[in-house]
């Protein structure tokens, strides 16, 4: 039962790689590194012993982990702001909630064929010999073709084949969260998340970081009946490279949904469950977005809904100046094209799940949206994790445009049938789960009362 010395010294490599753009100094622990030996005992305090690396004397940023210092080093929204976002609720929120998760089902089906880390560059000289640039409909089997590369759920993905929701990890985290609070309300905790991800998620489904505390979690499971979370979260945090990419951002859905138009609720629940996998820029990202999908029924432009969720990032961190840069560039820019060329210019190096460019790309894909279709295609013709940005920025794009929004040419292929990754999830009626995710607001406490209509 367990791993090789092999697969471990590569887990901690990355670990490594992790730490030092964390702004940790690195140089004698990875000088140590080279030498240890294969013996699990000396690899375990190697790794408990990079908990405690001293930042880099030149390190600029302020990024706290625990949630209350979060929150103290964001630019504080007091109570009066808070009292007229929630005056600004429409009463067609139910609406644009469903509208929100069907629209992210519909930009990750649109995205997942083609989750192979592309350009814009490189799907648009694919599409355009097709005459299927700009992308304006599902993927066809023609344009993988002229790309050249395609993800292994293709098939069921391509305009051609679709006929339901296929599966996907997106998709299985916002029924997770969905699950959570109704079954434990706004009061969850890190080891409710444990007992439901043990219940329903397969490890298969699973990738990076939550593949990892899930792991330790069901060995746990075999050793002791009730294993304590501080157990299993401190070994997912000693072994777990990737802790700062998006795995944590794809589960923020249903609390920006639960706490539509109170983004810091949003914002703090959306923390408590990335915080079980994720660290820095992966927990405040969860949080932006999170706030971000909550803020879009109250904000009057679409760049107000992430100059509002950026009220719930450090702002002294790499996050909030990545956001802050980006909103600055998009405001600038005459079109889509011309916002991703100055997204991708700067932040090119940031690709699949990395986060700093996709968060720059979402936002782009917002500002010149004129609904929810378009928003996802010019998402996805983005590129880099095309399935999950899709599916974010369908959940926004819901949210903001609410039901008219949402042409039926999107929902129609799909017959109205969900099919879950979750264990135990039976519901196959894309309806019926819509309608149910539109509900998570009665299911949590202090939702503030719907009084006006302002959209």
């Amino acid at each position: 039962m367990l791993p090789t010395y092999a697969l471990l010294k590569t887990r901690l490599k990355a670990i490594l790689f992790d730490k030092k753009q964390q702004g940790f100094d690195t140089k004698a622990a990875l000088a140590q590194f080279k030498s240890l030996p294969d013996d699990y005992q000396v690899l375990d305090e190697f790794a408990r012993s990079l908990e405690h690396l001293n930042y880099r004397s030149d390190w600029p940023y302020a990024e706290p982990d625990a949630l209350d210092d979060i929150l103290r080093a964001c630019d504080v929204t007091d109570a009066q702001q808070v009292k007229q976002w929630q005056q600004r609720i429409p009463h067609d929120l139910t609406k644009r909630i469903e509208t929100g998760f069907l629209g992210s089902v519909c930009g990750c089906i649109l995205g997942k064929p083609i989750e192979v880390d592309p350009t814009l560059a490189q799907l648009k000289t694919a599409a355009q010999p097709l005459n299927q640039w700009p992308i304006n409909d599902y993927i066809s089997r023609d344009l993988l073709d002229a790309l050249g590369a395609r993800h292994e759920q293709w098939r069921e993905t391509i305009r051609e084949n679709i006929s339901y929701v296929a599966i996907d990890d997106d998709i299985n985290y916002t029924l997770m969260g969905m699950l959570i609070l109704e079954q434990f309300g706004d009061n969850f905790t890190a080891n409710d998340i444990r007992q439901l991800w043990l219940k329903h998620l397969p490890v298969a489904t699973t990738f990076g970081p939550e593949r990892t505390v899930l792991t330790k979690a069901a060995i746990d499971w075999i050793s002791e009946q009730a294993p304590k979370i501080d157990r299993v979260h401190s070994w997912g945090k000693n072994w777990n490279p990737g802790s700062e990419l998006c795995g944590a951002l794809i589960r923020a859905d249903a609390y920006g949904y639960a706490y539509a138009g109170d983004p810091l609720a949003a914002a703090k629940a959306a923390y408590t469950d990335a915080a079980f996998t994720h660290v820095k820029t992966g927990v405040y990202a969860t949080m932006f977005v999170a706030a971000a999908i909550a803020a879009a029924p109250i904000a009057d432009t679409a760049l107000d809904i992430f100059k509002i969720a950026l009220k719930f990032v450090p702002t002294r961190s790499r996050f909030h100046e990545v956001v802050h840069d980006s909103l600055n560039k998009i405001e600038n820019a005459e079109n889509w094209e011309q916002g991703y060329q100055a997204i991708h210019g700067k932040y090119k190096d940031y690709t699949h799940c990395a986060i700093y460019q996709e968060i720059g790309t979402l936002i782009n894909s917002l500002h010149f949206a004129k609904d929810v279709g378009s928003a996802i295609c010019i998402q996805v013709s983005q590129g880099n994790d095309t399935d999950s940005f899709g599916a974010t920025c369908g959940a926004i794009a819901g949210m903001y445009f609410g039901e008219t929004g949402l042409d039926e040419k999107w929902l129609s292929p799909f017959n109205d049938k969900i099919y879950s990754g979750l264990a135990g999830f039976t519901e196959q009626s894309l309806t019926a789960v819509a309608k149910r995710v539109s509900n998570l607001p009665s299911r949590v406490n202090n939702q503030p009362k719907i009084i006006s209509n302002s959209k």
